[in-house]
């Protein structure tokens, strides 16, 4: 098979453009850790990758990104998970029906006068 340029189809699209190589997240993450470690550098991640340096560098940019907002999301201490603010936001519900159901029984008691001593 040809491209417009006449070569023969070896992986490239067009003019000699490489066809776009999709990477897994996790792939991505490998690569964003061995630039990190400094086990290989931005070209021999590329070239193992079948990726333009460009795509090499966009990934160790959002990669660094990720982190540093990750990081500063993050607080010290033991903080609260979501189940357990779930689980407050319930036991306040609970709290406030309690006492509306109590405010109910007292004024139910006073309108009929009913369950005072003299209707025992």
């Amino acid at each position: 098979m040809t491209t417009e340029s006449g070569n023969s189809d070896s992986g490239r699209v067009g003019r000699g453009r490489r066809a776009k190589t999709f990477l897994s997240p996790s792939h991505k993450y490998e690569i964003y850790l061995q630039l990190v470690r400094g086990e290989t550098t931005i070209a021999q991640a590329a070239t193992t990758a079948r990726v333009d340096r460009s795509t090499i560098l966009r990934i160790r940019t959002v990669g660094k990104e990720a982190v540093m907002a990750a990081l500063a999301a993050s607080k010290p201490g033991a903080g609260k998970s979501t189940r357990d603010l779930e689980l407050e936001a319930a036991q306040a519900e609970v709290a406030r029906l309690s006492e509306a159901c109590k405010e109910l029984a007292v004024k139910l008691v006073l309108v009929e006068g009913k369950g005072g001593p003299s209707s025992w």
